[in-house]
Parts: structure tokens; C-alpha cells; sequence
């Protein structure tokens, strides 16, 4: 079997979370997709002793496990990161993860894994990881992402130079959350979508806040520089498609969120074709109609 294609940097990866980590992370997105995992958590009623969070987040998750006071849920919690600048305890690569079969209750992860070049192999990695019917709570940027900047970036380099290199990088589409996890043999799968609009000033102030995430430029093969003109042009035409009457942009934030359970035989399984003890229509109390029928 073929690698994967490379299509991001993992070493400038690197850099660009340390260099986050250095000018003062936002992480506004990262806390709302730790709140929305720990809102899962509290749905199941059940310990988790030992856990892992591949977030790379500092203390989100266990600030807001400790907001709802649900701290005890996990028992051991290993904070881990791709740099050890954010005061992570395990510092690791999500691509080879170090962890032995079965050895964890629960696995997180909040908005990195959309960095890995292999996503698939990646949760697989986190799924042999689960003990059986250990739970994984993961968030990544999908979707729609960025498609405002994406657009007025191309577009407007398009019209100063006559042609635009990929500068946004690719996500997820939000309907391949669950796929996804099926693929890495996870159970009982389940993907929702979270769409945050986050509203700036100007373009720049949104560029700012991705070099603080440590989210930009992370493709292998990148394009020439920006230039000014292009910049310019890419500001004029975000404010003409996109601003608000008071002259605010929009930039949009997928966040698909991902639940599955490494694989246990006591799980609820779905029922077999044809094993139904009651017909749809008697359920719905209409009456049937066979085929050809017209609907009275």
C-alpha cells in the first residue's frame, strides 16, 4: 500500500505552535470544542480512569471538566503536545503515537488532528490505543473553514498576477466525520457540526488571531509570497463580498465534532434486515400503499 501524500509540513508545524505559544495562544475556538467535549462526558454516565488529551491546549479540558464539576470523571489525564513550550507532559507526534494496544480509558483530541497527513491511520493509531469500549472525543476544522478568506484570497490574486496557488489548506467535508471514524474500525460512530462566525475588523486582525492558533501556512508545496498588491486587493474584496453594515467581516469556523468507542462485544448493535416486529406503516398508523399506488 501507497503513503499518504504529504500535504502538510509536520516540522513547520512545529514551529508554528511554538511561535503561538511565544506571542500568546487564542484559543477561544479550542475552549469551545473542550466545552462541547466535556458536554459529551457528562452524557455518559461512567468513569474514565486513565486518559489521554492529544489537544496540544494546555488546561482546557480539564478547566472545563473542573467548570462542571466533573473533574472526577477522569482519573489520570495525560496532557500531551507536539512541543514541549506549551507545558505539556508527553510531548509526541500525532502521526506515531506512543501509547500501547488497550492501554486507555479515553482519548481526545481538539482541533490538531486536520494536521496529520494521514487522518485515518491517525485515529486508527488512537483506536488500537482505547481499551475495549474506550471512548474517543475528537473536534477538527471542516467544512466551510475559512471560505471567505479562501476565496478572497484566490480571487484577488488571480486578478493582480493571472493565476493563485492553494493557500488555505484543504478540510473535511462535515458529512465524512462519521466515514471517517467507521474507517478506523471505531463503534458506534457519530459526527456533528458546529458553525462559528467570528466577526473582525479587517482581514489582518483575522490573520492575526490564525498565527495565534499556530494555523497558518502548513502546506508542503506553498506558493510564491504574497505580495502587497495582492494583499491589498484581498482586503478590498473580503469588505466588498462579505462585510456587514458596520463594515465588520465574517470568517467561518467548522468545527466537526467526533464520537466513537473502540469496538466491545456487549455494545448495542444494529438490528439485522428484515428483523422488525412491527411494519412502518402500523407504527405510523397510515395505511400502506404498495407500489404504484397513488397517495389518497
Amino acid at each position: 500500500m501507497s503513503a499518504p501524500p504529504r500535504l502538510f509540513d509536520r516540522t513547520l508545524r512545529r514551529r508554528r505552535l511554538e511561535r503561538a505559544v511565544r506571542i500568546g495562544l487564542a484559543d477561544f475556538l479550542k475552549r469551545r470544542a473542550a466545552e462541547s467535549a466535556v458536554q459529551s462526558l457528562l452524557a455518559i454516565m461512567r468513569p474514565f480512569p486513565l486518559g489521554v488529551d492529544l489537544s496540544g491546549s494546555g488546561d482546557l479540558l480539564v478547566q472545563a471538566l473542573a467548570g462542571e464539576g466533573a473533574g472526577e470523571r477522569v482519573g489520570r489525564l495525560i496532557r500531551a503536545d507536539a512541543v514541549r513550550s506549551s507545558g505539556a507532559e508527553l510531548v509526541l507526534d500525532e502521526e506515531a503515537l506512543p501509547f500501547a494496544d488497550e492501554s486507555l480509558d479515553l482519548a481526545v483530541s481538539l482541533l490538531s488532528l486536520q494536521w496529520t497527513n494521514d487522518l485515518p491511520g491517525a485515529l486508527t493509531q488512537i483506536r488500537r490505543a482505547l481499551k475495549p469500549d474506550g471512548l474517543f472525543l475528537g473536534a477538527l476544522f471542516g467544512g466551510t473553514t475559512l471560505n471567505e478568506l479562501r476565496w478572497a484570497l484566490t480571487q484577488a490574486e488571480v486578478e493582480v498576477t493571472g493565476g493563485a496557488g492553494p493557500r488555505i489548506s484543504p478540510f473535511a467535508d462535515a458529512f465524512d466525520g462519521a466515514a471517517l471514524l467507521q474507517r478506523a474500525g471505531f463503534a458506534l460512530p457519530v459526527s456533528d457540526l458546529d458553525r462559528v462566525t467570528v466577526r473582525y475588523a479587517d482581514p489582518f486582525r483575522l490573520i492575526a488571531d490564525l498565527r495565534a492558533m499556530g494555523e497558518t501556512g502548513l502546506l508542503t508545496e506553498r506558493p510564491r509570497p504574497l505580495t502587497r498588491e495582492v494583499l491589498g486587493r484581498m482586503v478590498e474584496l473580503y469588505a466588498e463580498r462579505f462585510a456587514g453594515p458596520d463594515g465588520r467581516i465574517p470568517a467561518t469556523f467548522d468545527i466537526i465534532s467526533l464520537t466513537g468507542w473502540a469496538p466491545h462485544p456487549d455494545q448495542q448493535k444494529p438490528l439485522r434486515p428484515g428483523s422488525a416486529k412491527m411494519r412502518l406503516a402500523d407504527a405510523l398508523g397510515v395505511k400502506e400503499q404498495g407500489a404504484g399506488e397513488t397517495p389518497v
